[in-house]
Order: structure tokens, then sequence, then C-alpha cells
């Protein structure tokens, strides 16, 4: 699930707030310049001859506008009464010589990180925003997935092959959304049906795939700071579905053949989904009956406080790791968001695990041995991943402490209603509304979960990213 984030724009740049999020990456004691031996590799890596030329197709990428790091492509026809799905992943297996100086420093890395002022990248930009790129106008190597869509958007066959493609548009999700609702006959005007199709097969599995989008932090002609949130659009949900229906048959290959990765997470608990009712009911959009899955695909993407709902039910999401195989299946299985089981095969270029679920997935399509050095390293990808997304909650929490801080300084001395959504001990965390901050803070010794209290904002520390309140 992706991760909370908060951008700062040109006009908060010189203020308190960048600065601290500045220092964040500093404190987070992750390499962020590559060694010479890295660079050096990189620019003289070369990928393996491609078995087929798929560059006749117009593939397209989808993404936020100004990003280099494309690992994604699609070619969308529709065939008979179903479809065929063609959905091209960057070559970075191809590109990354097993051992070498990019695949080790890149195992140090584990994933791309993301603070608000920048990005650490797992891969130089030579090769993660350049060669192995899947940049517009320009012949690329990649891993491109077929899959056989029926009428009801099941996946009813599936092939892995290494290709040439050449991507013929860059396109962002605006321009895309605004493509389809002109009812354009283009690249994405068959997106919006497979994509329709997919979130149904995802409900009927009982599946609740949330897609974050971006917060920008600004700054006030006040002098203050706000988050101006940008509504999700339907395309990038659509997109997403193609992500994870490439992730689902990863997995299956994988447990087919015996040997793999998958990324797995327990369903939430009772105790979970109550703190997430509070939440729903502290923000105005309580969840009352029926499925969180449906409750979250049913809320108004255009209600501004829709995202804090989003962000909220991302707290469910906890528990997700990464189960290594080779030669028995695991007890579980299951993502729980997704319904299903399910690998990361989609992002290699920022990611280090997509590496080698798609050389495991290329052996077995090919029924061929999967290579010695995925199978020996293999076992070694779960504490690999899980020291990288540990240095990535840390950053995001930190991010997003600063960021609250700054929301609530024009407030400081002011009374604000707070809704309790957990106990713990003396303390609680609330949820305020306006703006919209979770935070702990001191209740009332009779208080209970999802009574309304009000508190003094006593101090806000950006640099620190503490809010204390206190109930005078």
């Amino acid at each position: 699930m992706p991760q909370r984030r908060s951008h700062v724009d040109s006009s908060a740049a010189q203020t308190e707030l960048a600065v601290a999020l500045s220092a964040l990456r500093a404190d987070l004691d992750a390499p962020v310049d590559f060694p010479p031996e890295v660079l050096d590799e990189a620019r003289a890596s070369t990928s393996p001859p491609p078995e087929l030329d798929l560059r006749d197709l117009p593939f397209v990428t989808l993404d936020p506008p100004g990003s280099r790091d494309l690992d994604q492509a699609f070619h969308l026809e529709r065939d008979g009464r179903g479809y065929t799905v063609r959905y091209a992943i960057a070559d970075v297996p191809g590109f990354v010589s097993p051992g070498g100086a990019v695949d080790r420093e890149a195992r140090r890395r584990g994933q791309t990180l993301y603070a608000a002022d920048g990005s650490i990248p797992l891969h130089p930009p030579v090769l993660s925003e350049d060669r192995a790129s899947l940049l517009p106008d320009i012949d690329r190597p990649a891993l491109v997935w077929t899959f056989g869509l029926d009428g009801e958007g099941t996946v009813v066959d599936t092939a892995l092959e290494r290709a040439l493609i050449r991507s013929r548009l860059q396109l962002d999700y605006t321009g895309a959304q605004e493509a389809v609702d002109r009812g354009e006959d283009g690249p994405v005007s068959l997106l919006p049906e497979i994509g329709r199709l997919r979130i149904a097969q995802e409900r009927a599995r009982g599946g609740a795939s949330l897609n974050l989008p971006d917060e920008e932090v600004i700054r006030t002609d006040g002098g203050g700071y706000a988050i101006r949130r940008r509504s999700p659009l339907p395309v990038e949900e659509w997109n997403a579905q193609l992500s994870l229906m490439t992730g689902m048959a990863a997995a299956s290959l994988m447990l087919g053949a015996g040997v793999g990765i998958l990324r797995t997470m327990p369903r939430p608990d009772d105790a979970a989904f109550d703190t997430f009712r509070r939440q729903t009911a502290a923000l105005g959009r309580p969840w009352i009956t029926g499925d969180y899955g449906d409750f979250l695909r049913d809320l108004d993407r255009t209600d501004p406080l829709t995202l804090p709902v989003l962000q909220a039910a991302a707290t469910l999401f906890r528990g997700a790791g990464y189960v290594t195989f080779d030669g028995s299946t695991p007890t579980d299985t299951v993502q729980a968001a997704i319904a299903a089981p399910y690998s990361h095969a989609t992002a290699p270029l920022r990611r280090l695990v997509d590496r080698w679920t798609l050389t495991i997935c290329l052996a077995v399509s090919r029924g061929e041995a999967l290579p010695s050095w995925a199978r020996d390293s293999l076992a070694d990808l779960p504490g690999l991943m899980q020291e990288s997304s540990q240095r990535a909650s840390r950053l995001d929490a930190a991010t997003v402490n600063a960021v609250e801080a700054a929301l609530v300084t024009p407030l400081i001395g002011a009374h604000v209603e707070a809704t309790i959504i957990e106990l713990r001990g003396e303390r609680a965390r609330v949820q305020l509304a306006d703006p919209v901050v979770t935070a702990s803070a001191p209740v009332p010794v009779d208080a209970r979960p999802g009574d309304v209290v009000r508190l003094r904002i006593a101090r806000a520390d950006i640099g620190a990213g503490e809010i204390e309140f206190s109930l005078d």
C-alpha cells in the first residue's frame, strides 16, 4: 500500500517546515550518494538481447507529471468479447549484474525513499531515470506480461517474455483523465472498462486496495501552513488495477513452481476495525454497515474528507511482510487487502524485491532452471526489505509529524475539539477534523473512545515534530 507523503512547494521552500523536512534525510542514516564504482558500473551496464520485437505496439506510460523513473508501460486492446493487456516492466534484472557493485548497493538501500523535498533512489539515476526507464520515443528492453481477459475481466491466459518496446507517450493522470472524460479513442480509452472490471473482481474477492494520492504543504498568505489535497482520479485507480493483476499473476506463477517470494498481510483484527470506525465518525464520514472494502470504494472521491478517511484506513493494513519459499508452499499466502496471493513485481526501478520476482517468473515462464544467484539469495530478501521499510516508515512518520506540527502552529493557545480514537493509559490518540491531525493528548479520567473532548494547543515544535495539548 502506498505511504502517505507530503510535499513542499516553492512558496514554502524557505520556511521552518522546509528546513525541518530537509533535515530528516540527514538524520535517517540512509545512503544518499552513490560510490564511484557503482556509478561506473551503471553507466557501462547492458541488457541481454530481447527475444521479441514489440516496437510496433503503441505502449504508453501513466505516472505523476515530471516522473523519470518509469517502471511500467501498457498496451490495451479488445479481443473478441474480452481484452488483451500487455504490461511492460523495466528490465532491471537485465541491467544489474548479480554480485556486482550496483547489486550490492541496491541490497544496501532496499527501496527508493521519498522525502518531502526529494528522493533517495534505489539505483543510480543513469539507470532509474535514463537507460532502464521506459521513457517515450526510445527503444527499451522490457519484461512484458501479456494477459488474456474474458468479458468479466477474469485473467484466462498469462505469458511473460523479454522484449524490445518503444513507448509512444508519457501520460500523466490529469491528462489521461481528461482524455477519458472527452471520450477520446486513444491509448487509455479501454482503461475504464478494464479497470472497472478488475475492481469488480476485487470486490467479489473481498479485497480493499487503497490508492493514496500525494499531499502538498503550502505556506499561506497569513504566514501559516496548509495542506493542499488533490482528489484521487478514477484513472489512477484503474491504472493501479493493472499492477495488482500483474502482482497476483506473479504470485500464482511462483506458487505453481514452488519457489519465490510473496507479499503477505494478515486481515485486520476487531480492535483495528473499531479504531477505524471511530476515526471515520470523527471525520464526519462514519462507516456504519457493510464490508470495509465496499465502504472505501464507495467514498466520494470529490469530498475533501475522503483523503483523511483513506489515510486512516491505511492503519488497517499493518503487519505486511515478505515470505520466501523453496520447495514447500507457505501456510499463509494471502495479502489481506488484495484478498489473494500477491507479489511485488511491477516497480523494479524503485524496489529491490521486484528484481527477484521478475527473474523467477521469467525462468518459470521459459521452463528454465532458476538462476543460482536468485535462489541462493532468496532467503535474504525479507530482512533486506524489512530494514529498508523501517527506514521508509521512520521517514514517513517524521515527515507527517513535522507537517502536522506546522499545521497547528497558527492555532497555539486556541482551543479545538478532538475525538478520542484510542485510550493509552492517561493519554489517548485523538483526531482533529480541521486541521486534519492525529496526535497524542491528555484526556479526562472518565473519557471513552468516541468521546469529543475540548483541548488547548499549548505548543508545537516543527523541528521536533511535536504537538502538546492541555485540558485547560
